[in-house]
């Protein structure tokens, strides 16, 4: 069974560090056999939700929402994908604004009246880069994984690797915040994150395969 693996960029910077970063772990994914997709939140339209409550008892295939925007969309590639891979940089020791909206938004996969529930033992993996190896990544992390449990999804976890909360990579020369102007893509240069990736993803594999199997029981 190939599985599907989404993965959603909180990046306004396109083709930055973030972008590069989760567009290697999509590579990797791929080099595992799985379906991958990609999404660019700065590329989409995405807004705040305002808790009307239409989704508790409006929801209708097609439309899970009052508000008018490119959500639908992502929330029908979340519904298909095996593992959600949320990548974000970080931003006052937390996930970007963008992504805090979006994972608000996801409001409509809990008390949904048609989709309430539908993420649940779907596999969350979570991705950062920061500017310091210690700068506000665990916290970052911790965005993620408080979205995942609330939407009773399974956050692939590593112990041993930078941190156990997920694929964990740095822009600065060893996050020691040191700027080099001839070095833009600094998580190319981060093989420690670069091996975090790989085995967040594995463990993200490794869990969507064990939850299939006792589907199929």
């Amino acid at each position: 069974m190939a599985y599907k693996i989404l993965g959603i960029s909180g990046s306004p910077v396109k083709k930055g560090n973030v972008d590069t970063f989760l567009g290697s772990i999509m590579e990797m994914a791929l080099e595992k056999g799985l379906e991958t997709e990609t999404i660019n939140l700065s590329q989409m339209e995405i807004k705040n939700c305002v808790h009307c409550n239409f989704c508790l008892s409006k929801q209708k295939q097609g439309k899970y929402c009052s508000l008018e925007d490119d959500a639908q969309v992502l929330f029908e590639k979340i519904e298909l994908a095996d593992i959600i891979v949320l990548a974000s940089p970080v931003y006052f020791m937390r996930t970007s604004g963008m992504m805090a909206t979006f994972i608000d938004r996801l409001r409509v996969f809990i008390f949904g009246n048609i989709a309430g529930g539908k993420l649940r033992n779907k596999i969350g993996m979570s991705a950062g880069v920061s500017w310091l190896r210690h700068g506000g990544m665990e916290t970052t992390h911790l965005s993620h994984l408080y979205a995942f449990y609330t939407l009773d999804m399974i956050p692939a976890t590593v112990h041993s690797c930078i941190s156990p909360m997920g694929a964990s990579a740095v822009s600065s020369l060893h996050g020691e915040a040191t700027f080099d102007p001839a070095i833009r893509i600094g998580i190319n240069e981060d093989q420690a994150g670069m091996e975090s990736a790989r085995a967040h993803l594995s463990r993200a594999l490794e869990l969507a395969s064990l939850i299939n199997k006792d589907q199929q029981a």
